[in-house]
């Protein structure tokens, strides 16, 4: 096998397994909820709250989403009325390393769109 045919090769497995992630990560608000819950574990309703007030079926939606792909676990607490509390996985947590490098990428990215604009906007005026 050359290099070339395995550079190709190991792009397309590159590709193909982010694009599994981002089936998981590309629901609306998973990654919200993930961040809330990398602070710790919370009841469904905290959660609601947390995320503005989401809708009680979205929030399900999303819940169950990232429970079937062991991203979160859920905990029925035997108490009156029944509670249940939602935690991160291993898996899940090891997602704040990714949280944490996209938000320095954002930032960084931020950054130099301003200054870009900033450039654009001093050139169009003069």
């Amino acid at each position: 096998m050359d290099h070339h045919t395995e550079h190709e090769e190991t792009y397309l497995e590159c590709t193909s397994t982010i694009g599994e992630v981002l089936q998981i990560l590309g629901v609306k608000r998973s990654i919200l909820v993930i961040g809330e819950l990398h602070a710790g574990p919370q009841r469904f309703h905290s959660l609601r709250r947390n995320l503005g007030n989401i809708s009680t079926q979205s929030l399900t939606v999303i819940l169950r989403h990232l429970e079937h792909n062991g991203i979160i676990d859920r905990q029925v607490q035997p108490t009156v009325p029944v509670t249940v509390e939602y935690s991160l996985t291993e898996q899940g947590r090891q997602f704040g390393h990714v949280l944490d490098e996209m938000h320095k990428w954002g930032q960084s990215w931020k950054r130099q769109r301003l200054s870009t604009n900033k450039d654009n906007s001093l050139s169009i005026g003069e």
